[in-house]
């Protein structure tokens, strides 16, 4: 399970007209989006809502030729821009401004005038490098058994979108789901076994909307965020993917039927405030009901002590 890859943004932030013509220019036949800013609050503003992958940055903006640095500084100090790839721009020479840049965290330093052939080499470097350092690290939130992302990417993930649904107002719901007696499949069948079971579940947890994000909670259980779903519509999904499971057939194995038992919890039906955490426990609580009912079924918790079954 990979990102979709977009095509890469680089935002210039000089407050020159003729360079901001010259870059225009010179990177017009790249294979990028390039996005212009005039001054520093602009360019700040541009950066934190386009997210681009290089950022080319004048170390003299401003009207007292000194607003590159605090630029720099302010992206560094947004979690959102944080690890963007910098490049200076400067018409001076000043070793000091070159290695103040580097230490600063800025991946590249070029002079003006700049020589366009060096200045699409540049770029190309670390638009590169970028992509590298993306490949890695989604490559570290992926679960390696069955690609789905593991653990540590479904707790920052949920975190944003529990805050995006209280922003906005929209639903969000999540399910967890656990496959039954899995100890029993691996003790009977064996543990290679065990690993086809956890991989065909997951790549029917997979198959959803492009939106919905399913993930390796940990062990035989799986979390699936559903943005933009109500209690009712995460119910229908949860019990379309048991019933697809409880159809699986593993070949040679007639006697191999597995169910899973699911979790349902809308944040907005939660009594008390709404977090990823009391999230997690609502729809936690909602499983055992679960499995505490027969497993091989879905419950959802409406509020802290009303529940919901499907069969």
């Amino acid at each position: 399970m990979v990102e979709p890859e977009r095509v890469p943004r680089v935002l210039a932030i000089d407050d020159c007209p003729m360079i901001r013509g010259l870059l225009g220019r010179h990177l017009r036949h790249e294979p990028m989006e390039l996005h212009l800013a005039a001054d520093a609050a602009t360019g700040v503003a541009m950066a934190r809502e386009l997210l681009p992958e290089v950022v080319l940055l004048d170390v003299h903006l401003g009207p007292e030729g000194s607003e590159g640095f605090a630029v720099l500084a302010a992206l560094q100090d947004d979690p959102r821009t944080h690890d963007l790839s910098v490049i200076f721009l400067s018409g001076s020479g000043d070793t000091e401004h070159r290695v103040r840049a580097l230490d600063r965290g800025a991946v590249d330093f070029i002079g003006k005038p700049f020589d366009a052939a060096e200045l699409r080499a540049r770029v190309r470097s670390a638009l590169r490098l970028r992509r590298l350092l993306s490949m890695l690290a989604q490559k570290a939130r992926i679960d390696g058994l069955t690609g789905l992302w593991n653990r540590a990417y479904f707790d920052r993930r949920l975190d944003e979108e529990v805050s995006e649904s209280i922003r906005y107002g929209r639903p969000v719901s999540l399910v967890l789901a656990d496959v039954d007696h899995f100890k029993s499949i691996n003790d009977r069948f064996g543990h290679p076994v065990g690993d086809e079971v956890i991989a065909r579940f997951a790549s029917i947890l997979a198959t959803g909307r492009a939106s919905d994000v399913a993930c390796r909670y940990g062990g035989e259980e799986f979390a699936l965020i559903l943005p933009g779903t109500s209690t009712d519509s995460a119910l229908e999904v949860a019990e379309r993917i048991r019933r697809r499971l409880a159809a699986e057939r593993f070949g040679g194995r007639e006697d191999l039927v597995v169910t899973a038992s699911f979790g349902v919890a809308d944040l907005a039906s939660i009594e008390q405030a709404g977090t990823s955490l009391s999230l997690v426990h609502a729809a936690d609580e909602a499983l055992y009901r679960a499995k505490s009912a027969g497993r091989d079924r879905v419950y959802a918790l409406d509020g802290s002590t009303s529940r919901r079954r499907v069969i």
